[in-house]
């Protein structure tokens, strides 16, 4: 199966957008009906109050809505990856490994406001690895930092990816206090105009948009199907890295900063969800991205297919006996 997806057959699209239902068939059997969290922002709580009124009780709208966000990450990230050239051929194995890491756990099923900002994030990311010697980078830097803002509105923690989008400047650029600067003013632009409007309305209510900040851990249900998710993600990450290694001396500068940004947008996604932690797994689907991209070296570089065929299989059929379980169970 990985063979296919690694051309730029525009056919593999179709084929991986029924592949990507298959592995997750019982978020559609059985949908399940977000609840927004107190770290949620207000417009996640306000999209999921427009929904439910939508929806006339039917939650099936709810996964539609997952999987179509799922899907479109899928292909905005295969775009961006080989617009920076982070393999030398293109092809889709960006976008099916970002399938099958969204489906190694139920609750990444599910539509959340961490799933939703992935679509920012992701367009965040592109400009971000394209501030390497661009003569345009301040404007980059303020649309970025307009996109994190933006992000925070669905998931107010996501106003941590400034780490990243710092980390970006150091990468990409040579130091400059007014790029840093201007990325700042980028982000907090939202919030300028949110306030107008609130004190405009004269409805001036900050704590209403802007949660208490504070860092905990973030409990979930450790099963023996969340460690095996995990496992399915640290294995190839790991792989991956060899492979890099291998490849590095090859690499034009500009991608091997691109991967260097990436492993930066893998450590911001996974310490994020520790900023007003909750019970839930959902939060960590923004590491998906950067897993992503990292898992697609493990099918493209092998010259042998046997352990991208074993791990795909493996993957697959974990995914499988995933949603048999989560049937049963419901």
């Amino acid at each position: 199966m990985p063979g296919i997806f690694r051309t730029s057959n525009p056919f593999s699209i179709i084929v991986l957008f029924f592949y990507g239902i298959i592995l997750r068939y019982a978020s559609f059997a059985h949908p399940a009906v977000p609840i927004a969290q107190s770290t949620d922002g207000f417009l996640y709580h306000a999209l999921l109050r427009s929904l439910a009124n939508m929806s006339n009780g039917s939650g099936i709208i709810y996964p539609v809505l997952g999987y179509i966000l799922v899907f479109t990450q899928a292909l905005m990230l295969n775009v961006f990856f080989h617009r920076h050239k982070l393999v030398a051929r293109p092809n889709y194995l960006p976008a099916l490994c970002y399938i099958l890491v969204t489906a190694l756990f139920p609750e990444w099923w599910q539509l959340s406001s961490t799933l939703i900002i992935n679509s920012f994030l992701i367009w965040g990311w592109n400009n971000m690895t394209a501030l390497h010697k661009n003569p345009k980078a301040k404007q980059i830097l303020f649309n970025t930092g307009i996109i994190i803002g933006i992000s925070s509105f669905f998931y107010f923690p996501a106003i941590g990816f400034i780490i990243l989008l710092f980390a970006s400047i150091v990468i990409m650029r040579p130091v400059s206090l007014p790029e840093w600067l201007i990325g700042i003013l980028g982000v907090t632009i939202p919030y300028y105009f949110l306030f107008a409007w609130t004190y405009l309305r004269g409805n001036w209510a900050t704590s209403k948009f802007i949660p208490a900040v504070g860092f905990s851990y973030p409990q979930f249900q450790q099963t023996i199907w969340a460690w095996g998710g995990l496992l399915l993600l640290m294995i190839p990450f790991l792989i991956s890295g060899f492979y890099i290694q291998n490849h590095i001396l090859r690499m034009l500068i500009q991608v091997r900063k691109g991967w260097s940004l990436l492993l930066v947008y893998l450590l911001s996604a996974l310490l994020i969800p520790f900023i007003n932690g909750s019970a839930s797994f959902e939060y960590w689907v923004l590491s998906a991205v950067p897993f992503a991209a990292f898992h697609a070296n493990v099918f493209y570089y092998p010259q042998k297919r046997l352990v991208p065929g074993v791990l795909h299989i493996v993957m697959v059929v974990f995914i499988l006996m995933l949603n048999y379980f989560v049937l049963k169970s419901a």
